[in-house]
């Protein structure tokens, strides 16, 4: 036997928000009731499908709208990093996201996530790189990084 229950959001391999599925009785009760994923399928539960879809939409704009402010504050943002090399070119280590996640605070006084930011390659060598930094809503920005070595005589 199964019931029918509507998505109150997106839930893997069921369906999306605002769809009417049918379900087992126990996995309604168990999981889904309660974590807020879904509820009966009744008027009063589409009403309230109407409001929470509302409040998403105006949540999203507000995001969407501080996205694109941080964005314009990382535009045309160059990261310069040393490190110390072995032969001159290759790193000990590496130079990490946290390290990266770091400067940009300290240049720029934007706080982002490791998951926000991706690099293409691992940053074992010294030279340049291009990493893509993702603030959700379809809002990406590129950042330029050069590793310089560290152990290497000022030039005059």
């Amino acid at each position: 036997m199964q019931i029918e229950v509507m998505l109150m959001d997106n839930v893997k391999k069921l369906g999306k928000a605002g769809e009417i599925v049918k379900v087992a009785p126990g996995y309604f009760r168990n999981c889904l009731a309660p974590k807020g994923l879904a509820s009966l399928a009744t008027e009063a539960a589409k009403r309230r499908l109407k409001k929470l879809e509302a409040e998403r939409a105006a949540r999203a704009a507000e995001e969407k709208k501080a996205a694109l402010e941080v964005a314009r504050k990382l535009e045309g943002l160059s990261l310069t990093v040393s490190a110390h090399t072995t032969d001159g070119k290759k790193l000990y280590g590496a130079v990490g996201v946290a390290d990266l996640l770091a400067a940009i605070e300290a240049q720029r006084g934007v706080k982002l996530t490791r998951g926000q930011f991706s690099i293409g390659e691992s940053l074992r060598e010294v030279g340049e790189y291009e990493a893509k930094i993702d603030l959700g809503h379809g809002v990406t920005s590129k950042c330029a990084i050069t590793i310089l070595n560290e152990d290497a005589p000022a030039e005059e």
